[in-house]
């Protein structure tokens, strides 16, 4: 399946990184500019005030749809993201199968105040190394994609770095893993990994697995404000949002819509 594709194209690129720029070159370059990530957890925290926290997606390409975007302009999207008031920011950084790079995190840092996730497929201690330098403020991790003793050693070590983790899970297995590992912020996507197929009653068999006391995010498949509400009252806090604002010719009216403020 397409995830496996994508996990050994991962491994294989990460081998090749760790040779020209070793772990522990990476740890020196940290102590060297120690970065503080931003606060998340509240940010992502559905209020009475704020009911809809919306986690805007940069991405060019996914493997199921091609090239999504072909005026693509990271910066220019994540400033409509910003003035719009997105809660938080999610930056493809995969460069084979949804055309990311790593450096878009860096650029868009450097001018923006919003918090930052490094969505990737992350297997490795080094990748969330690599988040932290670059610049992310959170990194998703994929429950699919992982053993349960990995999930739980690489969210330990992301909190031991001081950034928090979004957990993605896609049945009721995953959401056992997540809660091993401890995880504060569970995604469930309504995209099944397999088939690309979209179930958005998920979230409906799913939050009730979950306790209070974590984030919840929705994802994949959102495109209207009553997709929101609905969500919102199953017990969804936050909502991740690519594909949809990537197709309009005004993300920042987009954003404004879908939070039902236009």
């Amino acid at each position: 399946m397409i995830l496996d594709k994508i996990l050994n194209q991962t491994k294989l690129d990460l081998q090749k990184r760790k040779l020209s720029y070793p772990q522990a070159w990476l740890e020196k370059a940290f102590s060297a500019n120690p970065y503080k990530p931003r606060d998340v957890v509240s940010v992502l925290k559905s209020t009475t005030d704020e009911p809809f926290r919306i986690i805007a997606e940069i991405k060019k390409a996914s493997p199921s749809k091609g090239v999504i975007r072909e005026n693509f302009d990271p910066l220019a999207i994540a400033k409509e993201y910003e003035s719009a008031c997105a809660n938080a920011m999610s930056i493809l950084t995969e460069p084979y199968f949804f055309q990311g790079n790593l450096e878009y995190l860096t650029q868009i840092r450097r001018y923006s105040a919003t918090p930052l996730l490094r969505k990737d497929f992350i297997i490795d201690k080094y990748q969330i190394l690599e988040a932290l330098i670059y610049g992310a403020d959170f990194v998703l991790l994929i429950a699919k994609a992982l053993e349960k003793s990995d999930l739980k050693q690489l969210n330990d070590y992301a909190t031991s770095l001081g950034l928090c983790t979004l957990v993605e899970t896609h049945d009721e297995d995953d959401i056992q893993k997540a809660l091993y590992a401890n995880a504060k912020i569970i995604g469930i996507n309504h995209r099944n990994l397999k088939t690309f197929d979209m179930d958005m009653s998920l979230c409906e068999r799913l939050v009730p697995l979950i306790g209070n006391d974590k984030i919840i995010v929705a994802e994949s498949g959102i495109y209207e404000h009553s997709q929101l509400v609905w969500l919102n009252k199953l017990g969804v806090d936050a909502f991740l949002i690519g594909e949809h604002f990537m197709r309009q010719n005004s993300i920042l009216d987009a954003l404004r819509k879908i939070k039902g403020e236009v």
